[in-house]
Formats: structure tokens, C-alpha cells, sequence
């Protein structure tokens, strides 16, 4: 095996010195193809290199984006049946999976750790949105774009928040808790948040809103609860489907969020890029001094960083599909969803290797 991803990365480094090369002598259309196998060769042989194994997901992420932006047309419709249809019950099967990860036993850290549950809820619901809107203002982005970048700020915690701060040793019990309250405080919380700041960049229809994240959330979260409750162990070949039906449903999101609203990022795409990146990093680092400001331990402090600054972008992507502004509000999910993940394995790597002093 050790062969083959060698080859791999031999074929990554043969397809970039391709395009490298088409690149300086002007051939630009032309070089997709070998976008495509220099990311798909590099997500495969990385599996040869322990220290960037942690990435694969992410570098198949990338490569549906990159394949998406040179083709687009191939992930718009097939033989006249719109592949965006899919959307929405593939994103009920992602929150499925999500909710076949938790379990009822992690409400319970509401009532064990009260102070850090509501820190962490105050963290979370009051930095990233009202960054967000402070970004966006500063930027200047349309204000469908605007309202999606809000729309980030907006949502839960993400589930891969739980992964990282497993990984760097923080508090995993508040975590799950923070996950679990979240995502059922969202049919009311974000769609109050999004009328407060982006009530005037696009219509907010409160009502219709929450009952959006009912459906494409919290009843396939509730669904996959009851599933853990009563099955978990039982369907060991579902159990281990879920985690790879999940990340290949989020990568069919993402392409076709990119696939939609392509055109639309080529001009904005570097700004909303920047944009999201010093969003994620200012969240971990007001979360960070949030929690230490009401005199959280080290530990609760790196949990309540991780998980403010790491959003649930597909219940976002699923809001903007349901308002039918994917390809405007959907393109700040699209560059959130996979930068979160490299920076969140960065920061949690980090913490790692940082021995906790209180």
C-alpha cells in the first residue's frame, strides 16, 4: 500500500509542475483536469504522511471545489433532473448522522456544569454574529452575500468541534453539552439573530425560518437520538456507513453550493475567503477571553474557543437552499465549512502540546 500512495504523490507532483507550467504560458481554461488529479492524487498519498492524515477530508473537500469551479455545469443537472433537489435530504441524513453521535446523556451536562453551559451558549450567540455583521459592513458585500456570512455567525455549534477538542484535551463533556444545547436552541435563536442583523440586507420570515431548522435539523437530530437510544451496537454496518455517508454528503453540498453561485464568487472569492478566515480566528479568540472574563478554567476556555469558533455550516447551507439564495447567502458556508476544519485541527494540535497550568 505503502506503493501506491507514493504513486500518488508522484502524480501530484507531476500534474502541478503541468499546471504550473500551462499557468505561465497563459493556458488557463485548460488546466482543470490536472487541478482536479493534483488534488485527488494529493488526497490519497497524503495517507502516506501521519502528520497531514488528519486532512484527507479536507483535501476531498477541495478537490470537489476546484472540480466545481472549472465544471460547473456537471453539478447542476443530469439528463434534466436538478441535482440541487438532492439538497435538502441529504442534509436531513447529515443531521441523522450527527444526531446518532450524541446521545440524551449529554443534556445532562446543563444541569452538572450550569456556568460553563451558559458561558459557552453566551459565547457563542453573541460573538460570531454581531463579527460577522461588523465584517460584513466593513467590507461592503451585497447583501445577499452579507446575509450569509451573518447566517455563518448565526448557527450552532458544529459537531467537529467535539473531534477537536478531544484533541486538544479539553473539557469533551462540555463540548457535547454545548453541541447538543445548541443545536436545539436554533429554530429560536438563529432566526431571532438573523432578523436582528441581516433583517434589513434580506427578508427574514421569522416563523418560516425556525421551521426550516426544525425539518433539516432538529427532527433528524431527535431522530438519530432515539436511533442511538434504542439501536446503537445493533446496525454495526450502519454505524460505521454513517461517518463516510456524512462526509460524502457534505462534500455533495459543498459542490454544488459552488457549482450554483460560481460565478459569483470568481468576483468576490479572495475578499469572502480573507473575510472567513480572520472570522473563524477572531471567534477562537474572543471565545477564548470570553470564557476567561467570567473566570472559566483553562480547560472550559479551550472548549468554549473551539466551539465558538467552529460553526454548523451545513445547517447553514440549508437555510440559504430553503430560501433559494444558495448561490449568494450558500457561498460563505462553502469557504467556512472547510477552512474550520483545517484551523480547527491546527488549534486543537496546538493546545495538544500545551501542558493546561490551573
Amino acid at each position: 500500500m505503502d506503493k501506491v500512495y507514493k504513486g500518488f504523490l508522484g502524480m501530484c507532483i507531476v500534474s502541478a509542475v503541468i499546471v504550473i507550467i500551462a499557468l505561465i504560458m497563459g493556458y488557463r481554461a485548460e488546466v482543470g483536469p490536472f487541478v482536479t488529479v493534483f488534488f485527488v492524487s494529493f488526497a490519497i498519498g497524503v495517507r502516506r504522511i501521519p502528520a497531514l492524515r488528519s486532512f484527507t477530508f479536507t483535501l476531498w473537500v477541495v478537490t470537489a471545489i476546484s472540480t466545481a469551479m472549472f465544471y460547473p455545469s456537471w453539478f447542476r443537472e443530469i439528463n434534466g433532473f436538478n441535482l440541487e433537489r438532492l439538497f435538502i435530504p441529504l442534509m436531513q441524513v447529515i443531521m441523522f448522522g450527527m444526531g446518532t453521535a450524541m446521545s440524551f446523556g449529554d443534556f445532562v451536562g446543563v444541569v452538572k456544569m450550569p456556568k460553563g453551559v451558559f458561558v459557552g451558549l453566551l459565547c457563542q450567540f453573541s460573538i460570531m454574529p454581531f463579527l460577522a455583521f461588523v465584517l460584513a459592513k466593513i467590507f461592503h458585500f451585497p447583501p445577499e452575500v452579507a446575509a450569509g456570512v451573518i447566517l455563518i455567525g448565526a448557527t450552532p455549534c458544529g459537531l467537529a468541534s467535539n473531534v477537536m477538542n478531544y484533541i486538544a484535551r479539553a473539557n469533551l463533556a462540555l463540548s457535547v453539552t454545548l453541541v447538543a444545547v445548541s443545536t436545539l436552541m436554533a429554530p429560536v435563536v438563529t432566526p431571532l439573530l438573523m432578523k436582528l442583523y441581516a433583517g434589513q440586507m434580506v427578508p427574514i420570515h421569522f416563523v418560516d425560518m425556525m421551521f426550516v431548522i426544525i425539518k433539516i435539523v432538529v427532527l433528524p437530530v431527535i431522530a438519530g437520538l432515539i436511533f442511538n437510544k434504542v439501536a446503537h451496537g445493533r446496525v454495526k454496518w450502519l454505524d460505521r456507513a454513517m461517518p463516510i455517508v456524512s462526509m460524502a454528503g457534505i462534500t455533495y453540498i459543498i459542490t454544488i453550493t459552488i457549482a450554483a453561485g460560481r460565478d459569483e464568487l470568481l468576483v468576490i472569492g479572495v475578499m469572502l475567503i480573507f473575510v472567513e478566515v480572520l472570522h473563524n480566528g477572531l471567534g477562537y479568540v474572543l471565545g477564548y477571553w470570553g470564557a476567561r472574563l467570567f473566570g472559566m478554567d483553562e480547560k472550559s476556555c479551550r472548549t468554549i474557543a473551539i466551539a465558538v469558533g467552529l460553526q454548523n455550516g451545513g445547517m447553514a447551507s440549508g437555510i440559504a437552499m430553503e430560501m433559494g439564495k444558495l448561490k449568494t447567502m450558500g457561498l460563505a458556508t462553502v469557504v467556512f465549512g472547510p477552512w474550520m476544519n483545517v484551523s480547527g485541527s491546527v488549534v486543537a494540535n496546538w493546545w495538544s502540546r500545551k501542558q493546561i497550568t490551573d
